[in-house]
């Protein structure tokens, strides 16, 4: 769950606000900050927690993708040694990864 002070610096980055528990019923307003309204900050929150939940399939691709070195690797032995077998492995690992974790 995206956290309420996100929500509210994502409307006001400068806002200067103190509250208890994540709990917007006891914010206070600091250093003339102009109060954001409970409607404002919890729509807020509820968009930045849809951004976050649309991009779960980046960050599950992220985690199944095969590692840099093993690119680098695969990629250098079909190039320079000539051997693709590395390199065909990666390919499918890297196409799983993909179907795997589709785009919305």
């Amino acid at each position: 769950m995206i956290k309420l002070s996100r929500a509210i610096k994502a409307i006001n980055p400068d806002a200067a606000f103190t509250f208890k528990d994540d709990d917007l019923d006891t914010i206070q307003w600091n250093e003339g900050t102009t109060p954001i309204s409970k409607v404002d900050i919890l729509a807020k929150q509820a968009e930045l927690q849809t951004e976050y939940d649309n991009k779960d399939y980046a960050r599950a691709r992220d985690r199944a993708y095969p590692k840099v070195k093993e690119f680098m690797e695969a990629y250098t032995e079909k190039e320079i040694g000539g051997d693709s077998t590395k390199w065909d492995a990666y390919v499918v690992r890297y196409n799983k990864s993909r179907s795997d974790n589709p785009k919305p």
